[in-house]
């Protein structure tokens, strides 16, 4: 027997909590039977309009927050994609067709995202409760209370939540000069100087879509001598400030080396030396590729770090696999790291990633490698930027995912 499909429309329609649906403009696009009643305000009366010309400020009341408070709270929807509780707000609501005459209201608001495809937020619903009858009332509640305790209860609540709401205002505030702190310091760890000689590449680097908006993984692009350029990315274990911070130290310590020993195998095995002295450093995993444009060949050496590929103008593809040994510090002894190389042709690409871009939880990773084997494979004529967003965008992480992600493109 099949399942008949759900009329959402219909259940928006009768939902007994007022609601209405909001445009990321704050234009509103759908009005419930609930908010109607609760606002005496017909849903031809609302659709189509901003919300805060529907719903102005008292102007008789010269202490009236509540479009600064709602539209701080619509705002933060917007930015972050979560939802918003707002603390019990007094928001006075005019009266239909005595536009001039308001009528005393108390809310409890919440308001939700809805994202769409691409993450970003389509719709916010709006949703309340009317209290105003619980904030106006003074009438006992039980035996034996006098209407003043009522009255003092009511007024203590009230400002309890007046004064969470600013507490929270003030750690949102907090979160929000850190967020930022974090992010110029990761700017600054991973500036790249020689990339801008380099038209043909594009960078793109997304930190998980939950968190502080920093992580430990990184790219790299350093000229060589001879006419040589190295290319790397690196993926630290963790997220965050600690991730970022040993990010740093390896990324920097992997550029010195590259500089003096031209073997991608060899500057990686001094790296690894390097990260036994360096706290939150070990299972690191990374790949360098230096490729010579003369000779046109890449050589490249991995440190347990997914392979990067290598895409021909005509959509077929190598995988560079074959120079791959576990992650930094993995093993207990110094081993010398293999190394291999592929010759390339001109208008060959190649791709390099973390494991982010192709890492599903509860699938195995070769099912996302052979996503984007396909995606590079039918976008090979595409400029370097398109195919950075189109490679993202098909593996659904434009947006960011679970997890860290940084991605080069060369054009060869």
């Amino acid at each position: 027997m099949s399942t008949p499909p759900v009329d959402y429309e219909a259940l928006f329609a009768v939902t007994p909590s007022p609601c209405l649906v909001l445009g990321p403009d704050l234009v509103i696009v759908a009005v419930n039977e609930a908010y109607s009643c609760a606002t005496r305000h017909s849903r031809k009366d609302l659709v189509g309009r901003y919300l805060f010309d529907a719903f102005p400020d008292n102007p008789g009341d010269p202490d009236a927050d509540g479009i600064p408070n709602l539209s701080a709270s619509l705002h933060r929807v917007l930015r972050s994609g979560e939802p918003d509780t707002m603390a019990m707000q007094k928001y006075d609501i005019p009266v239909p067709d005595r536009p001039e005459v308001f009528e005393e209201r108390w809310w409890s608001p919440i308001n939700i995202p809805v994202l769409g495809p691409d993450g970003q937020v389509s719709w916010i619903i709006h949703r309340v409760e009317d209290v105003t009858e619980f904030v106006l009332s003074h009438g006992p509640s039980q035996p034996g209370h006098k209407p003043k305790e009522r009255e003092a209860m009511e007024a203590e609540l009230y400002a309890r939540a007046r004064e969470l709401q600013l507490v929270n205002e003030q750690l949102r505030q907090a979160h929000a000069r850190e967020r930022q702190v974090a992010v110029t310091l990761q700017e600054a760890m991973l500036q790249s100087p020689d990339l801008a000689r380099h038209h043909n590449v594009a960078v793109r680097y997304l930190p998980a879509a939950k968190g502080l908006n920093v992580c430990g993984d990184w790219y790299d692009v350093v000229d060589l001598p001879d006419e040589h350029f190295t290319v790397a990315v690196g993926d630290v274990v963790g997220h965050g400030l600690e991730a970022a911070a040993v990010m740093g130290m390896l990324r920097s310590a992997l550029s010195a080396a590259v500089r003096a020993l031209c073997d991608p195998a060899k500057a990686i095995e001094v790296l690894g030396l390097y990260a036994r002295s360096v706290e939150g450093a070990l299972a690191t995993t990374v790949v360098k590729a230096v490729v010579d444009t003369r000779r046109r060949h890449i050589s490249y050496s991995s440190a347990g770090h997914p392979p990067p590929v290598l895409t021909r103008t005509d959509g077929t593809f190598v995988l560079l696999d074959q120079a791959t040994d576990p992650p930094l510090g993995a093993r207990p002894v110094h081993v010398p790291r293999p190394q291999a190389a592929v010759p390339f042709t001109s208008g060959d690409t190649l791709v390099l990633y973390t494991d982010g871009l192709i890492e599903r939880r509860g699938e195995d990773i070769d099912a996302g490698l052979h996503r984007l084997t396909d995606v590079l494979a039918a976008s090979s004529r595409l400029s370097p930027d398109h195919l950075a967003d189109t490679v993202l965008s098909r593996l659904g992480v434009s947006g960011g995912g679970d997890d860290d992600i940084a991605l080069v493109v060369v054009r060869l």
